[in-house]
């Protein structure tokens, strides 16, 4: 029987991950380190079964394709199994409260995820429950996507002092997590974003609050040829995310310049990559050449979120 991979010394301090803020440096590269191994495991074709006999339970909010899968499949080649929970199935605060699903989930699942438009209705699970909750996306912040690309980054070396990523785009929920790990990390993101969807100021300044001491800065922007500027890394995301339909045709003016293209990465380092989070609007926030030059490590990330999730799932509910 293969004996188990090495765990890092690291535990997590919070029973949750809600925010990237809630971790510290360490913490971050403990989880990167495990899906890193637990990535290492599967192509090698070694059972590592952590979650063996363990559940976790999946409430879903709005539709997904990478988070499901990932997070489902990720399970089970832990070992473990896990339950799909649509709103429609379980009506937390109407047919339930919120409290009292939380209950619930603790006496049937080891953890369990959550994808949801409301923020604080992640947190008031995870305070009623006793189980660890992840915030598979919110619309505060998405802390398991910036996982995965960090992981990315550090599989290509470039994780490493002196870092410079550009984020172009919608100061949302994909930025705010990449201003958390900014800060804790010590590297430098610049945001650029139109008047009116910049980077919220609390979030600025508890990233930099982090970057006093690791050395990370967070530089909010309105022109993208500043921001990529020297870039190693250029982010970007949808310019309409979900529940944002409504203010298309608006966003689409407002953003009519933030597009990532050829022009635009001439003015990063010539080695410089895009991360993309997908799903991808080519013609829209990155033009379709960009895209397919970069496809590859862009599906890379998208890889990444099953094993960087499969190690935070083993740091948090695996059996040691």
């Amino acid at each position: 029987m293969t004996p188990p991979i090495p765990q890092p010394e690291v535990r997590l301090s919070h029973k949750d991950l809600l925010t990237l803020a809630d971790l510290d440096a360490a913490e971050i590269h403990a989880i990167l380190e495990a899906g890193a191994l637990c990535k290492l495991r599967h192509r090698e074709g070694k059972l590592f079964v952590p979650l063996l006999g363990k559940s976790l339970g999946m409430v879903f909010h709005k539709p997904s394709a990478r988070t499901r899968i990932s997070f489902e499949l990720g399970a089970f080649q832990l070992g473990g199994h896990a339950v799909l929970l649509k709103d429609e199935d379980i009506g937390i605060g109407t047919r339930e409260s919120v409290e009292d699903v939380a209950r619930l989930f603790s006496r049937y699942f080891d953890g369990f995820i959550i994808r949801t438009f409301d923020h604080t209705l992640a947190c008031r699970l995870a305070e009623h429950a006793t189980v660890p909750a992840i915030n598979a996306l919110t619309d505060y912040e998405h802390p398991c996507q910036i996982l995965a690309d960090l992981l990315t980054l550090k599989e290509r070396g470039l994780l490493a002092p002196g870092l410079r990523v550009a984020f172009i785009g919608d100061g949302n929920n994909v930025a705010t997590a990449w201003a958390f790990a900014a800060g804790k990390l010590g590297f430098t993101l610049a945001v650029a974003s139109p008047q009116g969807y910049a980077l919220h100021d609390a979030v600025v300044a508890e990233a930099m609050a982090d970057g006093a001491r690791s050395g990370g800065r967070v530089l909010p922007l309105r022109d993208p040829g500043e921001a990529v500027r020297d870039a190693d890394v250029v982010v970007t995301d949808v310019w309409t995310s979900m529940g944002q339909e409504q203010e298309r045709t608006e966003r689409l003016e407002a953003f009519a310049r933030y597009q990532v293209g050829e022009a635009l990465m001439k003015r990063a380092k010539p080695e410089a990559v895009v991360l993309h989070c997908l799903p991808a609007h080519r013609g829209g926030e990155i033009s379709a050449e960009t895209f397919e030059r970069h496809q590859r490590i862009i599906f890379d990330e998208a890889e990444n979120r099953l094993h960087v999730q499969k190690g935070l799932m083993t740091l948090m509910m695996g059996r040691r």
